[in-house]
């Protein structure tokens, strides 16, 4: 107590005697003498005063206080992070919105924002059970509400006697709440066909990006020639290129064949990992199957094929396998990496290092603000392990509210169950749109001149290539800017409706793309693919006319 009141003493008397005031020793205990300054109360509005007036002096006299951190001593690897889906035609596509709201005129009336998988704000609705779960979880005191079936109060019970004080408002364990990772573990067994799952190899994640990042954190070490190369797809999801850039590791480029119909070439990582050599040491090949942005789903004999390259050349597996509930096409199917890897037998299942991700963002759900997420990870040293689990700590653990809906997805009503019946009819609803909403984006924009789109066999998304007329292509490097970037801009202007260039994810050159989800609703999807035909075919009698 006498040091505080003798630190106060200080600061009042050094406070005093810059103001020049005089001040008593009463004056300290609050007691004002009509000789004295300032009273206590008062004391340190004026302080305030004073060092406002000595920076205003400060810069009378041209002497400004530089800002610690400004563009020049700012971390560079954040300066070289990329992420397109939300870069600079989303700024301007939020631009035009606020611009339209205040009144603004343009040949449109609404931005359509197909840049980015979101299904909630695309306007797919929650399915009932997961929201009812979750409420419950949340919401304890509605546990004797009619309004909520039996089986959606005994999984919210049981997440919730997993929580610390029985409170969705508690931290967790780092990995995850324990229940819910043998929930999961279930899951992946039952999907996998009984390829067995430990739960304890399971870590809750705050979205499947979270534990991208973590992984790669680990992986990442070196310097100059021995540095981590991380080989992506090239189109990649631009994720990995901004975390490759953040982390300062060489970002390993393979490119997919968009001839068959964006296929992985087992050549080509062969012909990526030997240059790749010359520069730095590649230990990681990240895969995303079902595609982002491509749409692609990977057949087993291609992932048979990455394995065995993993393992001959003794690289750590990355499977991003988060659209896996949304394959479209009759004649595919998703097999996970984890699956193909036991089929493979013990040499490859019990060495080959790999980590699996899943989301609630996508699939049938769409609960992207959830940020609910997991990954498996297999086959990892023990000690590294235990760091992993040091680095999952740090961030103390995910979000339980997403943890709940992770639950949710992998421990979804039984046919025996009274959600079963409105559960299926939502999940089947949401599901059997995208594909048919996915056959309609390939034809619609493959009828158009100028424009070839693969076949959409899974995820949420088209990539097609898009013709652009040379003048168009000068006309953009003169502009300082990439071809695709300069249509997708002119595209928004005209049309308000809001894509991302091809080359924020990665292209081969020469040849130009977008990406755009298919998850506007039917109505508003054939609005806006009739206005990307009607814009193309104008942009290229624009530009030919120039020839």
């Amino acid at each position: 107590m006498y040091r505080l009141q003798s630190l106060a003493a200080r600061s009042l008397i050094a406070g005093a005697l810059d103001q020049c005031s005089p001040l008593t020793l009463t004056s300290l205990t609050g007691v004002r003498h009509k000789s004295q300054g300032p009273s206590v109360e008062k004391y340190g509005q004026m302080r305030f005063i004073t060092a406002e007036a000595k920076v205003a002096a400060e810069r009378l006299n041209g002497k400004i206080r530089e800002k610690t951190l400004t563009m020049e001593t700012l971390n560079p690897q954040v300066k070289a992070v990329e992420y397109a889906v939300r870069g600079p035609i989303v700024i301007k596509a939020g631009e035009i919105e606020r611009y339209l709201e205040e009144g603004g005129t343009k040949p449109f009336s609404e931005v359509i924002k197909a840049n980015i998988g979101d299904a909630h704000a695309m306007g797919q609705q929650p399915i009932t059970f997961l929201r009812q779960v979750v409420a419950l979880c949340t919401f304890p005191e509605l546990m004797d509400s009619p309004s909520f079936p039996e089986d959606v109060k005994w999984r919210a019970r049981r997440i919730l006697q997993g929580c610390g004080g029985h409170s969705l408002g508690s931290y967790s364990a780092s990995p995850g709440v324990e229940c819910i990772r043998k929930d999961i573990a279930s899951y992946i067994e039952q999907r996998d066909e009984g390829v067995p799952a430990d739960w304890e190899n399971i870590y809750l994640t705050t979205g499947a990006s979270d534990g991208i990042m973590t992984i790669l954190r680990l992986l990442v070490s070196g310097k100059d020639s021995s540095r981590t190369g991380v080989m992506i797809p090239i189109p990649q999801y631009p994720l990995y290129s901004a975390a490759i850039s953040e982390m300062d590791a060489v970002q390993v480029n393979y490119y997919l064949d968009e001839d068959n119909c964006w296929a992985l070439d087992i050549n080509e990582l062969h012909r990526a990992y030997q240059a790749a050599k010359q520069r730095c040491q590649p230990r990681v090949i990240c895969i995303i199957n079902p595609g982002n942005p491509t749409g692609q789903v990977q057949s087993k004999k291609c992932i048979e094929e990455v394995l065995h390259f993993a393992y001959e050349e003794n690289l750590f597996v990355m499977s991003d396998e988060v659209y896996q509930d949304n394959v479209y096409a009759p004649d595919c199917q998703f097999h996970s990496f984890k699956k193909v890897l036991y089929e493979m037998g013990p040499e490859y299942f019990n060495s080959v290092e790999l980590a699996s991700f899943h989301s609630t963002s996508k699939g049938y759900t769409g609960e992207c603000g959830f940020r609910g997420g997991y990954m498996e990870v297999i086959n990892m040293d023990p000690e590294v392990k235990a760091q992993l689990v040091k680095l999952l700590s740090v961030r103390l653990c995910p979000p339980l509210a997403g943890q709940a809906a992770m639950d949710v997805i992998v421990n979804p009503p039984q046919p025996d169950e009274l959600s079963f019946k409105q559960f299926h009819q939502e999940k089947s609803s949401v599901l059997g749109a995208l594909a048919e909403k996915a056959k309609l984006t390939e034809q619609i924009l493959n009828a158009v001149p100028g424009i070839k789109c693969n076949p959409v066999q899974g995820a949420m998304y088209a990539f097609p290539q898009i013709f652009i007329p040379p003048k168009a292509v000068e006309e953009a490097k003169a502009l300082g800017m990439q071809p695709d970037m300069l249509y997708c801009l002119r595209l928004l202007e005209e049309t308000g409706i809001c894509v991302v260039p091809g080359s924020g994810f990665g292209q081969k050159d020469g040849t130009y793309h977008f990406r755009m989800t298919i998850l506007p609703s039917t109505e508003k999807l054939k609005v806006l693919l009739g206005k990307v035909r009607d814009f193309h075919i104008s942009f290229l009698k624009e530009y030919s006319a120039l020839e």
